[in-house]
């Protein structure tokens, strides 16, 4: 099962999808933003949050259990917006849908293509956390920082821990992702071009989308047009909401 978590009633319905380690919760502040204008649903991906584990978290699977999800609300038509690997997931999702059925897409800050691994240390420090169950929020984040020096970094990951019966744990299937973090690091599986119109938002300090990659986006998204947030990185909604939620709105109205 799909968890999600919706904000506001009226509008047009747009699906926003999280990354690598995060949840419904990090969008929080701009889906309220948005609110006024669309009928927001925060997904929890599987192994993330309070959705359900996925062993070989493909993501044509991920992509098949977020659509399931939305038939099974009656949410036919829609935006869609996903963030890294969510956005490969809502890439994915465009791949598979019906025709019509996701009316545009915004990818944030990722690349149809193959990703070289850089999450290695944080998953050994979650596996870490999950084995030992620490007693309190400071003590995950003292074991967490022997293997990710990066404060910043660190308070992300631990906002998906939560106080469990023995100790803290995480709500992440920590073991899944591991072990599908190989297939995570791959592009979608999509062997057509998908016409949705597609807006691709890059923050200007991060590398995760490079000038190099436009060939491979214009391959399979021939309607792409591109924005880039000034002075923000990998997690420009959260760096940069005002301009993040202002450029959302004008693509999709």
């Amino acid at each position: 099962m799909i968890h999600a978590k919706q904000y506001g009633t009226s509008g047009p319905n747009l699906i926003v999808i999280h990354g690598l380690f995060g949840n419904a919760d990090n969008w929080h502040s701009i889906a309220q933003s948005l609110a006024e204008n669309f009928t927001i649903h925060c997904v929890d991906l599987p192994n993330h949050g309070q959705s359900d584990s996925m062993p070989d978290a493909s993501y044509p699977k991920m992509a098949e259990a977020v659509l399931n999800w939305a038939h099974s609300n009656n949410i036919n038509r829609f935006y869609l917006l996903g963030h890294s690997m969510g956005g490969k997931v809502a890439m994915q999702m465009a791949a598979i849908a019906q025709a019509g059925q996701i009316e545009k897409l915004i990818v944030v800050d990722i690349a149809p293509v193959d990703y070289e691994p850089s999450h290695t240390r944080i998953l050994e420090g979650l596996k870490a956390i999950d084995e030992a169950q620490p007693a309190s929020r400071k003590e995950a984040d003292s074991l967490l920082s022997q293997y990710e020096s990066n404060l910043a970094v660190r308070q992300f990951l631990l906002k998906s821990l939560t106080k469990k019966e023995q100790g803290f744990g995480l709500d992440l299937s920590v073991k899944n992702i591991a072990d599908s973090y190989s297939v995570i690091l791959k592009k979608p599986e999509i062997s057509a071009a998908i016409n949705t119109p597609t807006l691709f938002i890059k923050g200007e300090n991060s590398d995760y989308i490079v000038a190099d990659y436009q060939d491979a986006i214009f391959k399979l998204f021939p309607q792409a047009s591109f924005k880039m947030i000034s002075g923000a990185g990998h997690w420009l909604h959260a760096e940069k909401p005002v301009p993040f939620s202002s450029l959302v709105k004008r693509f999709l109205d």
